[in-house]
């Protein structure tokens, strides 16, 4: 055997097993090599994608957080303001219920005054008629004196 021939038939067959894999075997193996290339720089523009959101989302919760800060702000302030309202109120009705009180206490003090001096006016009177009796040392007839009677009552 002749080394040139050796080599020239595994020249040969080299090509060929070339000229199979390039036909056969290498379209496959690109192809999956590209769709795997393809799902990498799918997967890291969808990871890009995700930190951008990821970040707007976090601003987003940022603003969230202060409005409701904000509105939790003037909810209590607004709050205290009902508040202070309310007691304001209470302290006006209060001061009228007081006030409505010391009026009705004052108009049954008036009226136990005016019951007091007519009973008064009564007990003199019948002192008087005592009085008048012992002094005339006669009895004095109540029902037939009874206008002279209502007339000293009304001079007390």
């Amino acid at each position: 055997m002749n080394i040139n021939l050796t080599l020239i038939g595994q020249s040969i067959t080299f090509f060929l097993f070339v000229w199979f894999c390039m036909k056969f075997v290498w379209p496959p193996v690109v192809t999956a090599l590209e769709a795997r290339r393809k799902q990498i720089a799918d997967g890291l523009a969808a990871a890009d994608r995700g930190k951008h959101e990821l970040e707007l989302a976090a601003k987003r919760a940022t603003e969230t957080l202060q409005e409701a800060k904000q509105k939790a702000a003037e909810i209590i302030a607004q709050a205290e303001k009902r508040a202070s309202q309310v007691v304001e109120e209470s302290k006006d009705t209060a001061k009228v219920e007081g006030d409505r009180q010391i009026a009705a206490a004052k108009a049954e003090i008036e009226q136990e005054i005016h019951r007091a001096r007519e009973q008064l006016r009564g007990e003199v009177a019948a002192l008087v008629v005592a009085g008048a009796e012992k002094i005339l040392r006669r009895e004095v007839d109540a029902k037939a004196h009874g206008d002279l009677l209502e007339a000293i009552k009304n001079e007390l």
